[in-house]
């Protein structure tokens, strides 16, 4: 059987391009920004300037899909040239539904200002406090064996030691919440068949009491304040809306940013003089960050599904179509990126990739995510004088073996061992 040019292969469980996505994208970009799936009824979108009509066409375009994902079946037929109330009336029955991801207009907005207070600069900055304290010891004790596996030994339990502190989840709680999310398959993995909720049903009773607690016995820490919240029009939020908010910036966060850090380390290991430049002069550590979030952020897609008949660039999309935003192949759109496959560590205006959205969604966490890899690359470079990748796991230069998440949602890598030579 002849196999199927590469434009044509199943985005959604081909496992090379599951693993490695690029090549299938700069075939859909050769073809045109808007492509229709040969095998699927979706829209993939590829195109930077596409990208950005869509993530910021809330009018015309849903978030309800961005949690299940658009493998899910919808649980009504679309009918007509504006499917809002179809929307609205089914919207508890789709998967995640009832998370901040999916909302739309008014709810998502005021949902989303609750969090603000988690994100304030005098927040994120006793935030950075305890992220360096905390990864200075984590690297320390990496060097000081000389090596360590990144991704589990180091990036996940610092993540989520992060998000707990910002989070005030006691310590006693916190061990049991990484273990719930690092036992559940990645999101859009052909192992979890999709997305899996089961770490944040289980944190969920957690934060109940947690938020109940300090509605009667307000301590003056951060959960206190976010059990306090109050919606822009002066009222209340349910316990559960706080809970729901908790445990899914708590989860959200957890595979992504540590993945992060495993796709930034990538581009250390493999370019030594990178390293020195960044070991001399520490302030060009945001201005590389920002190119490997171009080049290899942690979350290759978003999803959105139209709720009128509108355009993507020059295609039609009818009511109820379904549209895939793929950031990692916006990010390597080449008319919008010179040598989109090259990084440039002064890459002009590169703080316009959409690594984390644009738009009523953009990722808000973002600020909290950058702050993590940047603090944490920062204290790996100040304690090293080397950081090799080790041949003896992954093979020579040349010929690596680095295994990826077969993922259509998160990019990132399942191990990653290194060679550390202390500075």
């Amino acid at each position: 059987m002849t196999p199927k040019p590469l434009a044509e292969r199943d985005f959604f469980s081909d496992a090379s391009i599951l693993k490695d996505p690029y090549e299938y994208f700069a075939a859909l970009h050769a073809k045109c920004p808007v492509n229709q799936l040969a095998d699927r009824d979706l829209v993939l979108v590829t195109g930077f300037e596409e990208s950005l009509e869509v993530l910021r066409n809330t009018k015309d375009f849903s978030s309800l899909i961005t949690a299940g994902g658009p493998v899910i079946p919808l649980p009504f037929e679309p009918k007509g040239d504006d499917i809002s109330t179809q929307i609205e009336a089914n919207r508890s029955k789709v998967p995640g539904s009832d998370l901040l991801v999916t909302y739309d207009d008014s709810q998502h907005s005021a949902t989303r200002s609750l969090l603000s207070r988690l994100f304030v600069p005098s927040r994120l900055k006793a935030s950075e406090d305890f992220m360096r304290s905390y990864a200075d010891k984590l690297v320390k004790d990496a060097v000081a064996k000389g090596e360590c596996e990144l991704i589990g030994e180091v990036a996940a339990p610092y993540v989520t030691l992060v998000v707990a502190d910002l989070l005030g989840v006691p310590e006693d709680d916190r061990e049991s919440f990484r273990k719930a999310i690092d036992a559940t398959p990645p999101a859009g993995s052909t192992e979890s068949g999709g997305t899996s909720f089961a770490p944040l049903e289980y944190m969920a009773g957690f934060f109940v009491r947690y938020i109940q607690e300090r509605r009667a016995n307000p301590r003056g820490d951060i959960l206190t304040e976010f059990a306090a919240a109050k919606y822009p029009d002066g009222s209340t939020p349910d316990v559960m809306e706080l809970v729901k908010l908790a445990v899914f910036l708590f989860a959200a966060g957890q595979d992504t940013s540590a993945k992060l850090i495993g796709n930034s380390m990538r581009f250390l290991v493999e370019a030594p003089q990178l390293q020195e430049t960044l070991r001399k002069d520490k302030s060009l550590i945001p201005a590389f960050l920002e190119e490997v979030l171009r080049l290899e952020g942690s979350t290759k897609t978003t999803f959105r599904l139209a709720r009128r008949n509108t355009r993507i660039g020059a295609m039609e999309i009818p009511a109820g179509k379904k549209v895939v935003i793929a950031f990692a192949g916006a990010n390597r759109d080449p008319r919008r990126w010179d040598n989109p496959k090259e990084f440039k560590l002064d890459r002009p205006k590169i703080k316009e990739h959409i690594a984390f959205g644009r738009g009523a969604h953009t990722c808000i966490g973002a600020p909290l995510a950058r702050a993590e890899v940047e603090v944490i690359l920062e204290r790996f470079l100040a304690n090293t004088s080397q950081i090799k990748l080790s041949e003896a796991k992954h093979g020579a230069a040349g010929n690596r073996g680095l295994d990826y998440e077969p993922s259509y949602i998160i990019r990132g890598l399942t191990q990653m061992h290194l060679e550390l030579a202390p500075s």
